[in-house]
């Protein structure tokens, strides 16, 4: 009788565990968050230098996919590099992109939804491309262009060239997507590495960008 008993409460174990195993791989699993390496080029030497929030961001000097440049002084910092053209300081939004980044073409419908909301606003939209700048490795060569790419997916956010990879080396981008959100006075606030599903990704964003348009502006 006590070897049934025995034989009973086993058997019961393995179902019991059974199941388990069976519900634990039916349940959703939490998504990760999507990132993608930057291939190495001979002279890159590109290493994360973890920009934190409080950090001032890097300058940088970029040619757009329209042939003019855009400047990040121009619309951030304590002094402007062109206040008499320009005298109205901007919260930045610069996200680090490549045509091959497939994290990255989910990142930017996000993106552009946030660019036309502040289209009107004292805020700038950058997506800084690094696809030529890793043309030269094996198996990117044949990487689509930017303007054309980006357009076919009506992506309108204006696109700066990173064509010899200083901005990227500047702000220590090792991964992709890589964003960061820049206050007026040049200062990282927000900074995201990769792009999760299901994060609510332009609910955080505007929450900071609404709370950077407003400071300087309390008791006024």
């Amino acid at each position: 009788m006590r070897i049934k008993t025995i034989v009973r409460s086993l058997t019961i174990i393995m179902v019991l565990c059974l199941w388990t195993n069976s519900t634990a791989e039916t349940l959703p699993q939490e998504s990760e968050q999507e990132t993608v390496g930057v291939p190495e080029t001979k002279d890159d030497g590109v290493e994360d230098i973890g920009l934190q929030p409080g950090d001032e961001a890097p300058k940088f000097a970029l040619r757009t996919t329209e042939g003019d440049y855009q400047i990040l002084s121009k619309w951030s910092g304590e002094r402007l590099s062109r206040p008499a053209s320009q005298p109205i300081r901007h919260v930045v939004i610069a996200s680090f992109f490549a045509t091959w980044c497939e994290p990255c073409m989910k990142e930017l419908p996000h993106l552009q939804n946030l660019y036309e909301k502040y289209m009107e606003k004292d805020v700038k939209f950058f997506l800084i491309d690094i696809t030529e700048s890793t043309r030269s490795v094996e198996g990117y060569e044949n990487s689509p262009k930017a303007g054309p790419f980006l357009k076919k997916k009506g992506i309108t956010i204006p696109v700066l060239i990173d064509i010899y990879g200083m901005a990227k080396k500047n702000y220590g981008v090792t991964t992709l997507p890589r964003l960061f959100v820049i206050d007026k006075y040049r200062k990282i606030r927000l900074t995201k590495k990769g792009f999760k599903e299901g994060e609510d990704f332009e609910g955080e964003l505007a929450a900071m960008i609404d709370k950077l348009l407003m400071e300087g502006k309390e008791g006024k």
